[in-house]
């Protein structure tokens, strides 16, 4: 990569980092109207629990307007973010209430943290693309639902459980 490849490269990540870092705010301010940072075709790919969203109504109906709905409060906390050219990733989590019903609990009023990844693709200045994982079943278990019916892994790390070996070599 030539010295002129590389700023132009740079500008490129820093431009897509900006525009990310301005949705990250208007979501925490709760904007309403978030066609200024997604693109007319803009998709929204999440985990298993979230779902996928297709276009920014679909995303605000089916995800912005029901985590608003089940979780109030809502102080978002990044703790880091990468750019690489189009691309902008990050992790952090959200320490929010649960004040209203979520997966069927009803609320409960505590304080909890929904955990997240997210990686976008910036096209054009607004978010193409929005691939998410939010750890559901660890806010699931701050509500007191262990979706792992006490066989989650971490029970290895803790010495409660055995872990398997395989009879083979493999």
């Amino acid at each position: 990569m030539t010295p002129e490849e590389a700023l132009a490269h740079y500008e490129k990540s820093q431009a897509s980092l900006a525009v990310v870092k301005a949705m990250e705010v208007g979501l925490g301010n709760g904007e309403n109207d978030m066609h200024r940072y997604f693109a007319a075709d803009f998709r929204w790919l999440g985990n298993q629990g979230c779902g996928t969203k297709n276009g920014v109504e679909e995303f605000r109906r089916n995800w912005q307007l029901p985590l608003r709905s089940a979780f109030t409060e809502r102080e978002y906390k990044t703790d880091q973010f990468l750019a690489d050219g189009e691309w902008v990733s990050c992790f952090g989590h959200i320490l929010c209430t649960h004040s209203g019903t979520f997966m069927g609990i009803e609320a409960t009023g505590k304080r909890i943290k929904l955990p997240y990844i997210d990686f976008w693709l910036v096209r054009d200045g607004k978010i193409a693309d929005n691939w998410v994982s939010v750890d559901f079943a660890m806010v699931l278990a701050q509500l007191g639902r262990d979706v792992f019916d006490g066989h989650g892994w971490e029970n290895f790390d803790s010495g409660s459980i055995t872990p398997p070996t395989p009879t083979q070599e493999s």
